[in-house]
């Protein structure tokens, strides 16, 4: 009878230790993650308005299979996109000291004659056609509005190229308005992008405005 009393009372012992030790497990077990749930369509992020205007200026029939751009002015950024519409680089560029969205009259016969004054020197906004040229001296050049002198160029060597490559560096879009009109790109970009797509033959380049959203870009398409 004692043999029996003493194999029960082992017995609760050994079932009490177990029962602890699982109450303990379950504490120090973390629990399982949730998972995760399913994207309805509906609830997927709608496409940056920039990549939405990308997709008009892909589908627009006017663009003729030609490779295409859009400058930002507000982000005082470039893109460029192949002729198939993907996506070739997008750089941070320098664009006109003085704001505003149209050339005034004569800028083009000013720039040639060295009288720029502070109010030519905008980057008006706008759709172009653009085409590789030359400046008057012989800089490999795209040209966006000839009579304008309005074009995308190499950042140029000479006194203010430090100050423009720290402006370039700036996060600060502010930081950007810098150049006489054009838009100013870094020579690396320059020559990896620009050159082997706008630069050997006719692109589409669209220039936004300097106010309103993205979406209303249609305003000079």
């Amino acid at each position: 009878m004692q043999a029996v009393r003493r194999a029960w009372a082992w017995g609760r012992t050994a079932f009490g230790l177990v029962t602890v030790w699982a109450a303990q497990a379950a504490v120090a077990a973390p629990p399982a993650p949730p998972a995760a749930p399913r994207a309805a369509p509906d609830a997927i992020a709608p496409a940056e308005p920039i990549e939405r205007l990308a997709a008009m200026l892909r589908g627009d029939r006017e663009r003729r299979g030609r490779p295409y751009a859009v400058v930002d002015k507000r982000t005082a950024t470039l893109r460029v996109w192949r002729a198939d519409g993907t996506l070739a680089g997008i750089s941070t560029v320098l664009i006109g000291r003085t704001p505003g969205d149209r050339a005034l009259p004569g800028t083009g016969a000013r720039t040639e004659a060295g009288l720029l004054s502070l109010d030519d020197m905008t980057t008006p906004a706008g759709r172009y056609d653009s085409e590789p040229g030359r400046n008057l001296q012989g800089e490999a050049i795209v040209w966006l509005d000839y009579d304008n002198a309005l074009a995308i160029h190499r950042l140029r060597p000479g006194a203010s190229q430090a100050e423009r490559l720290r402006r370039l560096a700036s996060a600060l879009p502010a930081d950007k308005r810098a150049s006489a009109g054009c838009v100013v790109v870094p020579v690396a970009f320059y020559d990896g992008v620009v050159a082997p797509l706008l630069g050997r033959g006719r692109g589409w380049v669209v220039v936004l405005p300097e106010n309103g959203a993205v979406e209303d870009a249609a305003s000079v398409l």
